[in-house]
């Protein structure tokens, strides 16, 4: 290791430190990295779910790139009361913001599926999560339950980050239709997922996807189209589809489809 170094945050290969890459017990996010006081439902979750003994690393974040590691220090009934569970066990890293950042907007669906579709686009990696307005759209959310339902989704993307390591939260928006996803990602350009559109790419590093029964034609006319595959996808399916591919392309994983999207067999339209 090297000096100033936090314990396992560097790899053969000098690869980036991450939270991921430090191979600890859990993650929690605070306020404050000198002194990391945790919320009471993670010290529930440490002491009554995960059960970590004495020792144990724990990374703690400040959901803005910034974490460091700590350890569990215990949770026996002699301890000062107020006093933190965790104690700074080396520096603060900084983790660079991924560029470009992704965005998927959705229009939400029935029952707990948006909550699944937050959880999904955040172990993505997906930086800015949008709920949309659409003309087509079964489930809409207004007023009080619009308030309720955005924070229900920003615990949930909360809990994600942690299980999935990530030093940075995603931004959840609150609803918006095209035409305000447009003024929000300004100057970024957004393209709709339509199943006749071009292959996903970087250059367009937000996607918009509609309701479960597609977009209305004057949502989707004069703006660019991106495919998502020659299926049709259900409408949290092709949320998380969104979110992978463009994350997946950011990363490197897979390579960007050069041209215009081939044709896909016997029935394709020129």
């Amino acid at each position: 290791m090297r000096d100033g170094d936090a314990p396992g945050s560097r790899r053969s290969g000098d690869e980036p430190a991450t939270p991921a890459r430090l191979g600890a017990a859990a993650q929690v996010f605070v306020d404050d990295l000198d002194a990391p006081a945790l919320a009471p439902e993670d010290e529930h979750h440490l002491t009554k779910v995960l059960r970590l003994r004495r020792g144990e690393v724990v990374v703690a974040s400040d959901g803005a790139g910034r974490w460091r590691p700590c350890r569990f220090v215990g949770a026996d009934t002699s301890r000062v009361s107020g006093a933190s569970l965790l104690e700074p066990d080396g520096p603060v890293v900084i983790s660079v913001r991924p560029a470009p950042e992704v965005t998927v907007a959705f229009v939400p669906v029935k029952g707990d599926r948006p909550e699944w579709v937050v959880q999904k686009l955040t172990e993505a990696g997906v930086d800015r999560i949008v709920v949309l307005e659409s003309q087509r759209a079964v489930v809409r959310w207004e007023g009080e339950r619009r308030s309720r339902a955005l924070d229900r989704l920003r615990r949930v993307a909360q809990g994600a980050a942690a299980q999935s390591r990530r030093a940075w939260l995603p931004e959840v928006v609150g609803v918006a239709d095209l035409d305000d996803l447009g003024t929000l990602l300004s100057p970024v350009p957004f393209a709709v997922a339509q199943i006749d559109g071009e292959p996903p790419s970087t250059r367009a590093p937000a996607v918009a996807v509609g309701p479960e029964g597609g977009w209305d034609p004057s949502e989707t006319a004069g703006r660019s189209l991106v495919s998502l595959g020659p299926h049709m996808l259900r409408a949290e399916t092709a949320a998380v589809a969104a979110g992978l591919l463009l994350c997946a392309l950011r990363e490197g994983v897979v390579r960007a489809a050069a041209g215009p999207r081939p044709p896909t067999g016997p029935g394709t339209k020129e």
